[in-house]
């Protein structure tokens, strides 16, 4: 079976890390920058492929069959749309749209021509993460009541992106893909203290009809650098840190044990602490491969990409409380 030939679009920090990997997994055939430095550095990194700076004529490849889209967020939504419209499959970059309407026009339209339409989430395939998944289905870890997750760091300090559209969009893609609803109530509180309007520090807040709740406290204004979720349940407890090197998922056999018989208290247990061995396969290498994956036929196309509509449509939502 021939590679399936694929264009990219966007050439910057992290659209040099997707052309390497869709150079190693499948015919990178077209590079797409408006930057003349980038394009001529992408050439010449990448001479098989062609180079080019508009878009258009990129799409207008008759044999090219997915389009990966990692330029600027606000252009994300317009670039997926014309390269549905064009027939074909589309990765694009978190988040693939800024309003809930423009994702639900892209889902539709993906849906409609039976295309791909994978956004980027990229903890979704880190080890770790599939980890804790695996451990919520398995039931290990009881009923889970609650998630929580820190993004802090001292920077980058954002002037056109705010700490919840910057930093929340990572650990929301996680919570969402976790718990497998879409919140009933989503609540964010803010504040902006060194860019007017660019919040740097954000709380948010999210109920699901299970009863199930969660919480990310998001900021570039804190003295550690976190990277960490936290997943509560009856039974057990797991913590995901990506900051750690080897230590990346930690299970904790803790939980409330019985009523005690005075007061009303509630006795706690505490037993064994286990590390699982996690992979180091590349998260982006593993997200590659699955787009190309649901490409060729596998895996439920549809379902990714309506995950991908639940985390803007929470992002949105997110955003009018903050803005309320």
């Amino acid at each position: 079976m021939s590679p399936l030939k694929v264009g990219q679009a966007g050439l910057g920090y992290w659209g040099k890390n997707l052309a390497r990997n869709f150079d190693a997994l499948a015919d990178l055939r077209w590079l797409c920058d408006a930057n003349p430095a980038q394009q001529a550095e992408f050439a010449a990194q990448y001479p098989n492929a062609r180079v080019t700076g508009d878009f258009t004529e990129m799409l207008a490849d008759d044999e090219l069959e997915a389009v990966v889209i990692a330029t600027p967020v606000p252009t994300h939504y317009a670039l997926a749309k014309q390269a549905l419209e064009a027939g074909k499959h589309v990765l694009v970059e978190k988040p693939p749209a800024m309003k809930a309407g423009e994702i639900d026009e892209l889902v539709a339209l993906a849906a409609d021509r039976d295309l791909v339409l994978m956004p980027g989430h990229l903890l979704l395939y880190h080890p770790g993460v599939r980890k804790l998944k695996q451990l919520i289905a398995d039931g290990e870890l009881g009923d889970v009541v609650c998630v929580y997750g820190n993004r802090q760091n001292l920077g980058i300090v954002r002037e056109n992106e705010n700490a919840l559209w910057s930093l929340g969009v990572h650990d929301l893609s996680v919570i969402l893909y976790l718990l497998d609803e879409e919140p009933s109530e989503a609540v964010a509180h803010g504040r902006a203290f060194l860019n007017e309007g660019v919040e740097d520090v954000v709380f948010c807040y999210l109920r699901f009809p299970s009863g199930k709740i969660a919480h990310m406290h998001l900021s570039w204004l804190d003295p550690h650098k976190m990277r960490k979720i936290t997943v509560v349940g009856l039974e057990k407890m797991v913590v995901f840190d990506d900051m750690e090197l080897e230590r990346k998922v930690t299970v904790y056999e803790k939980g409330p044990w019985k009523r005690a018989e005075s007061y009303g208290e509630w006795q706690t247990r505490s037993g064994d602490i286990f590390i699982p061995k996690i992979a180091t396969d590349e998260p982006l290498k593993l997200e590659c491969q699955e787009f190309l994956r649901l490409m060729g036929g596998e895996g439920d196309r549809r379902k990714v990409a309506e995950d991908g509509a639940r985390v803007v449509r929470a992002l949105d939502r997110l955003t009018e409380s903050l803005r309320g």
